[in-house]
């Protein structure tokens, strides 16, 4: 989640116009997003289950709800959460979490127990850990910006830079990158790819994966920051901001599909396909039927 809207981004917003390239087949034509509730204060952290329903946040009401793609309705799973933000299931299908107002990772099983993953950085305080991908060996890359929020009680900046971390299996974090704001964050384990959002510096980075918690060199992807992102089976990009753009493997813009809603905060393939576009945007969350589906 962000603060909307940052200057830095602006005049990205304001440049965007809808698009849609003829080697792009992925949307039913005449296909519009679906709204599914709108009683939310602001959406984010969609995360998908082992069955096709999506969990997502509720960031200011610090609750975690779910979509059941089977009745088309959104239950309240979760409040207290930490304020979660993003999020993601582990094979284990327990949801990972972004503890916005602890500065932690947690763990989150079904039964609602909950287990700190993570508490700091070398002793020090995380600012507030945004958005996280698993990579299936028991590691997580997360995105750590710093957004001050009114509820972070006796907050102090203890890391001046806003990184991107990587967690292994027994729980020890490495730095492997310092952005001006990191957020989004998505990877591939079949393409050996991870993708990082410089938010405020509106751009997409690009990594190979190269082993445990090594990276390759970044490398520029495209000229758009983004507060959520995922992938699709054809290695799409699905950035959001101002609605979900899609970029093909090559860093070209190839479709832009509209959300009637101030801020698009975040996307993931969900339903028992995981050919769903689930959008959470502002205080709203949208689900889109397409031809493809989630890349693993």
């Amino acid at each position: 989640m962000k603060k909307i809207l940052n200057a830095g981004l602006v005049g990205l917003v304001l440049a965007f116009i809808s698009c849609k390239s003829p080697n792009y087949n992925a949307m039913w034509e005449n296909s519009e997003p679906k709204l599914i509730s709108n009683k939310f204060a602001f959406t984010e952290g969609p995360a998908t289950d082992k069955i096709g329903n999506v969990y997502f946040t509720d960031q200011p009401n610090d609750r975690i709800y779910f979509w059941d793609w089977k009745t088309d309705k959104v239950t309240l799973f979760l409040d207290k959460t930490g304020r979660a933000n993003g999020t993601y299931f582990d094979d284990n299908d327990n949801l990972i979490t972004c503890s916005d107002k602890e500065g932690e990772i947690w763990k989150i099983r079904k039964d609602k127990s909950i287990e700190v993953l993570s508490k700091d950085f070398e002793g020090k305080r995380l600012n507030g850990p945004n958005d996280l991908w698993l990579d299936g060996n028991g590691g997580i890359y997360f995105t750590d910006p710093l957004y001050k929020r009114e509820y972070w009680e006796n907050f102090k900046v203890e890391i001046p830079e806003k990184n991107l971390y990587y967690r292994n299996k027994d729980g020890k974090i490495s730095k492997l990158e310092t952005f001006v704001q990191p957020n989004g964050i998505i990877g591939s384990i079949k393409l050996k790819k991870l993708y990082v959002s410089d938010i405020d510096a509106a751009k997409t980075y690009v990594y190979d994966i190269l082993n445990e918690g090594k990276l390759s060199e970044k490398k520029l992807f495209c000229e758009m920051g983004s507060d959520g992102m995922t992938l699709d089976k054809e290695g799409n990009l699905y950035l959001t901001g101002n609605g979900v753009t899609v970029f093909n493997s090559k860093g070209e813009k190839i479709h832009h599909i509209k959300i009637p809603e101030n801020w698009t905060g975040n996307v993931t393939f969900g339903g028992e396909n995981n050919n769903i576009l689930f959008i959470t945007a502002s205080k709203s969350v949208y689900t889109l039927p397409t031809k493809t589906s989630a890349l693993k």
